[in-house]
C-alpha cells in the first residue's frame, strides 16, 4: 500500500472511535527563551522517511514505491540539494524509514514489507551507499522506524504489525557492529510495547528509548542496558498521549518529549517532561498544543532545542513552534503554518545537524521541500530551487 494511502485509511478510520472523545486543546504558555548554552546534540526523532547525515553534507530518502533510497548532496549556504552519482540505491520491498549512523558511516533503512533492514557503508567523500555484507537483517512484521542510540552501539525498529494483528507489536533490538555496520540481534529481542508502534526515538543520553502506539494511543518507555542494549520497561509506561500518535521527538538536552497526534480529534502535539533518572514522562503545563496543526504524521525538535516543527499532512503545511527551555511549552511562531510550495502530502519533516535547513518529505507529489531556518524566530522560507524530485511515494 502507498504509504499516503496507509496514512489516510489509518486516520480515516479513526474517526469513528474518536469524534466522541475529549482532545483536550491546550493554549501555548511560557515564551520561546533560549536553550541552556550546552553543546547540542542531534535530537532524536521518528519516524523519519528522510535523514541527514550528522555531518550536515548529505541527505537520504526512502521511496516506498520505487523500492529504493534516494541520496543528496546538501549545499552548505543555500540549503539546495544535488543528486549523488548512482542515486537512487536499492533497498528492500517499501522502504519507510532511514537514519544514520552517528559515525555517518553508515545508513539503516526499515523496509515495511520485507520485514527487515537495510545497511549500507556511506562513502565520506560523495555520499554514495554500498551494502554491507549480509544485508538486509531479519527484524519484526511490518518494521515502521528505526533509530540508532547516541553511542552508535545498538538500533531499534519499531515493528508495526499491520499484515499480522494477532502477532504483538514490539521493538527489534540490534547491536551494530562498529568496524562493519552488520547488526546483530539483542538477547530477548524483540521487546513488547503497545499496539501498532510506529515510531522509535532514542534519548540524547541513550539511557531511554520511546515508541508511539497509534492504535492505543499511548508511549512505551524503556531504559537501555547499555552494556547489552537490552529494553526494560519504565514504571508507569506506556503514558497516555493524545489520538493516535504517530511520531515521537526528543529535544537535545533530553528535557522534554513531543509528540504529534494525528487523529481528527487530536490534531496537536502533546509535550512532555522526562525524568532524567527514571524516563518517566510527565504533560508539560498547557499540553497538548494545537496552533495550525492540522493531522500531522511527522514531529521534530531542531539541534539546538529552539523549535518544533511538524508536518501536516492533510493542509500541505509545516507547523513552527518555540520551545521554553524552562517548561517544554510551545508557543506557535510568527506566520506559522507555513505553506509547503508545490508539495503535497507532507509526510515527515527534518532539520539538518547544524540547525539552517529544514526538509520535508511529500508523498504525493513525489519530492521533498527544502526551507531556511531563521535562528532567531524560527521562521521558514524555501531555499531556492525547491522542491526536488525524488522517487515514487517518498
Amino acid at each position: 500500500m502507498n504509504e499516503n494511502r496507509l496514512w489516510q485509511s489509518i486516520a480515516l478510520g479513526l474517526v469513528a472511535c474518536t469524534m466522541l472523545a475529549d482532545c483536550g486543546s491546550g493554549s501555548g504558555g511560557g515564551g520561546g527563551s533560549p536553550a541552556p548554552a550546552v553543546a547540542p546534540v542531534v535530537p532524536a526523532k521518528g519516524p523519519n522517511f528522510v535523514a541527514v547525515d550528522p555531518s550536515g553534507k548529505f541527505a537520504y530518502v526512502t521511496n516506498e514505491l520505487s523500492a529504493n533510497v534516494s541520496a543528496f548532496t546538501i549545499d552548505a549556504t543555500t540549503g539546495n540539494l544535488n543528486a549523488v552519482p548512482g542515486s537512487p540505491f536499492a533497498a528492500g520491498t517499501a522502504p519507510f524509514a532511514v537514519t544514520v549512523h552517528p559515525s555517518g558511516k553508515f545508513a539503516y533503512v526499515a523496509n515495511f514489507s520485507s520485514n527487515n533492514v537495510s545497511a549500507f557503508t556511506i562513502d565520506a567523500a560523495t555520499g554514495a551507499l554500498t551494502e554491507i555484507a549480509g544485508s538486509p537483517f531479519g527484524a519484526g512484521v511490518n518494521p515502521f522506524s528505526i533509530a540508532v542510540d547516541p553511542s552508535g552501539k545498538f538500533a531499534y525498529v519499531a515493528n508495526e504489525n499491520n499484515a499480522a494483528v494477532f502477532q504483538p507489536s514490539n521493538v527489534s533490538a540490534f547491536t551494530i557492529d562498529a568496524t562493519t555496520g552488520a547488526l546483530t540481534a539483542v538477547a530477548g529481542s524483540p521487546f513488547a510495547t503497545g499496539s501498532y508502534p510506529v515510531s522509535v526515538a532514542v534519548d540524547p543520553s541513550g539511557k531511554f528509548v520511546y515508541v508511539t502506539n497509534s492504535n492505543d494511543d499511548t508511549v512505551s518507555a524503556f531504559k537501555i542496558d547499555t552494556l547489552s542494549g537490552v529494553l526494560t520497561g519504565i514504571t508507569g509506561s506506556p503514558f497516555a498521549a493524545g489520538t493516535a500518535p504517530r511520531s515521537v521527538a526528543i529535544d537535545p538536552f533530553g528535557r522534554f518529549a513531543y509528540v504529534a497526534n494525528a487523529g481528527f480529534a487530536g490534531n496537536a502535539v502533546s509535550a512532555f517532561t522526562i525524568d532524567a533518572v527514571s524516563g518517566a514522562l510527565a504533560a508539560v503545563p498547557g499540553s497538548p498544543f494545537t496552533a495550525g496543526i492540522d493531522t500531522p504524521l511527522s514531529v521534530t525538535v531542531d539541534p539546538l532545542g529552539r523549535f518544533v516543527y511538524l508536518a501536516n499532512s492533510f493542509s500541505d503545511s509545516v507547523s513552527a513552534f518555540t520551545i521554553n527551555a524552562t517548561t517544554g511549552a510551545l508557543t506557535a511562531v510568527a506566520g506559522s503554518p507555513f505553506r509547503v510550495v508545490l508539495g503535497t502530502f507532507p509526510i515527515t519533516v527534518i532539520v539538518d545537524p547544524l540547525g539552517k535547513f529544514a526538509y520535508v518529505a511529500n508523498s504525493e507529489s513525489n519530492n521533498v521541500s527544502g526551507f531556511t531556518i531563521n535562528a532567531v524566530s524560527g521562521v521558514l522560507r524555501s531555499v531556492p530551487r525547491s522542491p526536488f524530485a525524488v522517487g515514487q511515494g517518498p
